[in-house]
């Protein structure tokens, strides 16, 4: 065990597997923490590096020792310690918006249960707390525009670093990814157009709250090695475990991962705290309030 851990994050690989274990993660804001020697370099402006820890105030320490300009990631070029969150005055009221969907494909009924749950008990604590919904969600699958755009970007350093690697060392991913149709010029320029449009979506959203708390998986934590999932009673590829948190990777929104219940089979289910641009001190400051009230507070290993 550790007490701290850093991942990446392409489109969940950070908050995905923190809902996995019952523990918390942040995906910083696009270029908070530099990518300094992290492989694959392509495509850096989707990827994302962040902390997992086993508490908030943990990822807090965690996240203030990484972010920042090192003079080598080109994304990560600022030195002024500037935050647009809540910073110095924790003592406002929060206006938090939750949703979990439409947008993000089927969710799972225990986890749109436990987004609920954590909604009111952000309200319970005296925070504005109210149901949303983002059209921009709705008119462009934000799974659909990663895909178009990250698959023409990712294929070159796949090509180059599996040259004269038997197929048996190929990840499944690898090869599933070399496999899909090159995606049209046309397709890629509508996609950055979506891009584009779903930020604007969110930064809409942004002027009349602070938090969107979302689900992370659509589901709860599962068993390893599944090949589909089955979301209440319909049947998806796994591709929609992203549902929910690719959207962050392609505005470059920061997002945190947390525990708040606990699936019939004993499982952990996470939710997402989404803050606007380089606001982590905002979703930082709601996932304290939440971790203080809790329900699975302590359900983890110690050290």
């Amino acid at each position: 065990m550790s007490p701290l851990g850093l991942g990446t994050d392409l489109a969940i690989s950070v908050r995905g597997p923190a809902a996995q274990t019952g523990i918390v993660s942040l995906k910083a804001t696009h270029g908070r923490v530099p990518m300094t020697g992290i492989w694959p370099r392509a495509p850096r402006r989707f990827w994302h590096v962040g902390p997992m820890a086993r508490s908030i105030r943990d990822l807090a320490l965690a996240f203030s020792q990484l972010a920042g300009s090192d003079g080598l990631d080109a994304f990560a070029i600022s030195n002024v310690p500037f935050d647009a969150g809540i910073g110095a005055a924790p003592d406002r009221k929060l206006r938090v918006g939750w949703m979990v969907g439409p947008g993000f494909g089927p969710i799972d009924t225990e986890v749109a249960a436990t987004v609920r749950a954590a909604a009111a008990a952000l309200k319970g604590e005296g925070h504005h707390v109210e149901e949303v919904r983002i059209p921009a969600l709705e008119r462009d699958f934000a799974l659909d525009v990663f895909n178009k755009l990250h698959v023409m970007e990712m294929k070159p350093a796949f090509r180059e670093a599996i040259v004269g690697r038997p197929e048996d060392e190929i990840y499944k991913m690898v090869r599933t990814m070399l496999s899909l149709p090159d995606t049209s010029i046309e397709d890629y320029v509508a996609a950055e157009q979506a891009a584009e449009r779903l930020r604007d979506g969110y930064a809409a959203y942004f002027r009349d709250h602070d938090v969107l708390l979302t689900p992370v998986l659509p589901v709860p934590a599962h068993r390893h090695g599944i090949q589909e999932l089955v979301v209440n009673g319909e049947t998806v590829d796994l591709t929609y475990l992203q549902g929910a948190t690719v959207p962050l990777n392609v505005t470059g929104l920061p997002g945190l991962s947390m525990r708040f219940g606990t699936s019939r089979e004993g499982l952990p289910i996470n939710v997402q705290l989404v803050g606007s641009w380089q606001a982590e001190t905002t979703i930082l400051h709601a996932a304290s309030v939440l971790e203080g009230v809790s329900p699975v507070r302590g359900l983890h290993a110690s050290l």
